[in-house]
Formats: structure tokens, C-alpha cells, sequence
């Protein structure tokens, strides 16, 4: 199966979680409404699996990746040393896309993956269109010249000033300069479920 390209909100309102970082008042309305025709009946209690298996599918919608990407992720992660939640956040939040987004250059990770994809980002001073490259410390992400005159990402980098604490901007040009960590962000899922998931 294909990368899912149907309406963005009916992900979020599945989750009863705004997974997205949308602002649209319509969505934050709806949240606790399922989609579907059933949307509005009463939920079934969820099983111990089913615990896991939806945070795993939050993870998933968050980031925008597949299932053998996300496993192979976690797989990696696992035989690493070290506090398995912790480079799980690291590895999410290091990919280019993720940091494109999380630079204000993008409205939407689905935004920074398509400007990633079409070669408007550079990795040190190189064309990488690579989404899932993962990106190193002291790298330095800024957006190809074409890309700096459009309205789109100049009104979205405005808006996004501040950037989180293992990230450094400067205009339209940004660096990692350490490894995320758990405390840096808020993350909409529960990384213990998602361990216990495919630790099965």
C-alpha cells in the first residue's frame, strides 16, 4: 500500500489527537468525533495490543512514515545503547524533513518532505533529496535560492521565530546543534507502548 494522500484531518480525529499541529478550529472542534458514518457510537475498550498498536499508528501519522520505515526505526534503535525512548525521539526528530519543519520553513512536515523531495533544501551547502536522510550535528539545512523569495515559506518562516533547544536559526538557514532529547518536545504518544509493541 501507497503513501496515504486522503483528507489530513480524519487521521487526527482517529486518534482523537491533534497530530497534525494544525490550528483549524473545525479540526480542535472535532477531535473527539471518530470519522465515519459509526464515528459518533461508543468506542470499544481497547486491549493491551490495541493500546500499543494505536500509539504506534500515532507515531506513524506524526512523522508521516510508513510501516517498515517506522519498524526499521525502531529495530535499529533497539540494539543501540543507550535509553531506547530517547534515540527513538532522536531518530524521528533528526530526519531532514523533521528538521525542515521544525526550522518554520515548512507549514507541515507533508510541506517539508515535498520541498525536501524537489531539491529546495541543502544539507552544507549540497542538494539532498533525501526526506528520511538523517541528519548530523552541526549540519547546517538552508533552503536553495529559488525557494528564499517564496511568499509561502517567508510568511511561514515568520512565524515560527523560535525554534526548539537542540536547533539554532538564522534566517532561512538553520543547524543541529546536539541530539534531541525526551524533555526537549512534547510527543503526542506514549514511546513505552510502542517498545512493548514491537518488543513482542
Amino acid at each position: 500500500m501507497g503513501r496515504y494522500t486522503g483528507p489530513k484531518h480524519r487521521l487526527a480525529r482517529k486518534e482523537g489527537v491533534n497530530l497534525l499541529d494544525k490550528s483549524s478550529q473545525t479540526l480542535l472542534r472535532r477531535l473527539s468525533v471518530p470519522p465515519g458514518m459509526h464515528g459518533k457510537k461508543r468506542k470499544r475498550r481497547l486491549s493491551e495490543y490495541g493500546l500499543q498498536l494505536r500509539e504506534k499508528q500515532k507515531a506513524k501519522t506524526t512523522y508521516g512514515l510508513m510501516e517498515k520505515q517506522f519498524k526499521n526505526l525502531v529495530q535499529k534503535v533497539q540494539v543501540k545503547r543507550g535509553d531506547t525512548k530517547e534515540l527513538i525521539v532522536s531518530a524521528l526528530e533528526t530526519r531532514l524533513d523533521n528538521i525542515v519543519y521544525r526550522l518554520g520553513f515548512a507549514k507541515t512536515r507533508y510541506m517539508s518532505r515535498q520541498l525536501v523531495s524537489h531539491g529546495h533544501v541543502l544539507v552544507n551547502g549540497k542538494k539532498l533529496n533525501i526526506p528520511s536522510y538523517a541528519v548530523k550535528v552541526d549540519d547546517v539545512i538552508s533552503l536553495a535560492l529559488k525557494m528564499q523569495n517564496n511568499k509561502v515559506v517567508l510568511e511561514t518562516n515568520k512565524e515560527k521565530e523560535e525554534v526548539l533547544p537542540f536547533l539554532n536559526k538564522k534566517g532561512l538557514s538553520g543547524k543541529l546543534v546536539r541530539m534531541p532529547k525526551t524533555e526537549d518536545l512534547q510527543v503526542p504518544f506514549d514511546l513505552q507502548l510502542i517498545i512493548e509493541y514491537y518488543s513482542r
